[in-house]
């Protein structure tokens, strides 16, 4: 009776012993599958990121190309906009030195006939200085002259330069002037837009 209860216990241990090996085994394949799938959704996830970027960027590139096609289109093909010149774009970057900015400003000519447009261009900077209202024209904030900032072109220039505002001056807008000055073939004229301030990239 002994050894009989005696090997019903050793071979009970031997079931127990081999359903826990069992369990310790099934418990590493569903470790290991968990481990799949977190990897196999932290690719997808990272491939559907990617594939946002990817959208994304291809979206900007886009805009980009139908802002340098609409661009060029009002250069070469003026009969669909209103003839004359005009300031196209005003673009503002901070440099690394504080209160130091770099301008530029796009002109572009819209004309069948086109003759060279001259003249030069003015800015001021509106904006708040103490809480009182202020206007900052380019040439008490800046080194550049006249001739610096003079244009004479057929289709479009780019005129650019630095400026520093004063420490305790608030920008809120951009007024640029492009002058035509008088000559014999061309009439005195002046060409206004005004942006807010903005800091570009």
């Amino acid at each position: 009776m002994g050894n009989y209860y005696h090997h019903f216990q050793v071979t009970n241990l031997e079931q127990q012993k081999l359903r826990l090996e069992q369990l310790y085994q099934q418990q590493e394949e569903n470790i290991a599958r968990i481990h799949t799938l977190e990897v196999e959704l932290t690719v997808e996830q990272l491939a559907n990121i990617k594939a946002q970027e990817l959208l994304k960027e291809a979206a900007e590139q886009k805009f980009e190309v139908k802002k340098q096609l609409a661009f060029y289109e009002k250069i070469m093909a003026p009969e669909k906009e209103a003839a004359g010149l005009f300031v196209e774009n005003v673009n503002i970057v901070a440099s690394k030195i504080p209160n130091q900015y770099h301008f530029q400003v796009t002109l572009v000519q819209q004309q069948l006939k086109r003759r060279y447009s001259k003249g030069y261009i003015e800015l001021v900077f509106e904006g708040q200085e103490s809480g009182k209202s202020v206007k900052l024209k380019l040439a008490d904030v800046t080194k550049l002259n006249k001739n610096d900032l003079k244009f004479s072109f057929q289709y479009f220039q780019i005129i650019n330069g630095e400026f520093t505002l004063p420490a305790n001056f608030t920008p809120e807008n951009v007024l640029v002037s492009a002058i035509l000055t008088k000559s014999r073939w061309q009439k005195y004229a002046k060409k206004e837009k005004s942006v807010s301030w903005q800091i570009n990239q």
